[in-house]
């Protein structure tokens, strides 16, 4: 049997103090594998002030084009008016970003942010993004070619995945995934690209009926289920804070998340599964794949009608 290696990455670094509080704790104890920073967020300073004292290895970034709570908003670093809403904010939705951002300004704006976390001494290990907005998911208009040929030139894994684990309600349940799976990690194959095998997903709100224990135990069972190669999950951890329970949708799952992580219920299920934890490091040494049969990958699946 090959081993699983699972990826816990903390998304949102910077987005906020309280998220900031949790991702720092989380990291300092090394419950977590990694996390990704938010270069436009409005706690991005403290964060990337954090990183840089303890030269903190395994932060990546969380390419960020949408900012979708009122409580908590912020422009791009580039100004450019394709990227942004009538209030001056960066757009609220997924679908207003495909519909209305110019391609050569999101390319302009990702490399800010990646000189906004570089300059300030951050290591980054990886790159991920803030909603999927680049991933074409609401009108079908996709970054990710060009994404995947910046993270080349940046040699920076990206988080995407190989195979869609069928136990993965929200993923499976996508009409053509597989397919555009394929296509897409053939050419992060063709361009050098390291990427995970699997991505692990879970409700991003509290559904109906679900309480911290029924959470938990759905991702101790994850741990069990765990298809074999590298496997990331990611999670939106916090603490609490009065303020940001009642102005931010959804704010009680990150504390349940973070809750989660310092849990020794779930780092007993990861070691009892036999379930190896690893970062970003590893997938750039080992997530990689032949350019040449990624080549005739890419090909066939462009010739597929």
């Amino acid at each position: 049997m090959s081993p699983k290696h699972l990826i816990i990455n903390c998304d949102d670094f910077g987005q906020s103090p309280p998220m900031n509080a949790a991702i720092m704790h989380l990291l300092e104890e090394q419950r977590v594998s990694s996390a990704t920073i938010m270069a436009p967020a409005p706690g991005f300073e403290e964060a990337a002030e954090w990183c840089k004292r303890r030269g903190q290895a395994n932060v990546g970034l969380h390419l960020t084009l949408t900012s979708e709570f009122d409580a908590i908003r912020w422009p791009s670093l580039t100004g450019h008016p394709s990227l942004h809403d009538e209030s001056g904010h960066m757009v609220k939705t997924v679908e207003q970003f495909e519909r209305q951002a110019d391609t050569g300004a999101v390319m302009k704006e990702l490399a800010a942010q990646y000189e906004a976390a570089s300059s300030r001494g951050i290591r980054l290990s990886h790159a991920d993004n803030h909603m999927g907005s680049l991933y074409g998911m609401a009108t079908g208009r996709s970054h990710l070619p060009q994404v995947l040929r910046q993270c080349a030139r940046w040699k920076l894994p990206f988080r995407l995945f190989r195979k869609i684990d069928p136990k993965d309600e929200l993923l499976s349940g996508i009409p053509g995934a597989d397919r555009i799976v394929s296509k897409v990690s053939a050419l992060a194959g063709v361009l050098g690209v390291a990427i995970p095998d699997y991505l692990l997903s879970h409700p991003f709100h509290i559904v109906e009926g679900e309480t911290y224990e029924s959470f938990k135990a759905m991702m101790i069972a994850k741990m069990y289920d765990l298809p074999e190669g590298i496997s990331e999950t990611y999670i939106h951890p916090a603490v609490e804070d009065s303020r940001m329970l009642v102005e931010v949708p959804h704010w009680e799952k990150r504390v349940w998340e973070y809750k989660l992580m310092l849990d020794e219920d779930f780092a007993y299920a990861i070691r009892d599964a036999g379930v190896i934890l690893t970062n970003y490091d590893y997938v750039r040494k080992h997530g990689r794949r032949s350019r040449v049969r990624s080549a005739f990958s890419l090909a066939r699946e462009l010739l597929r009608k």
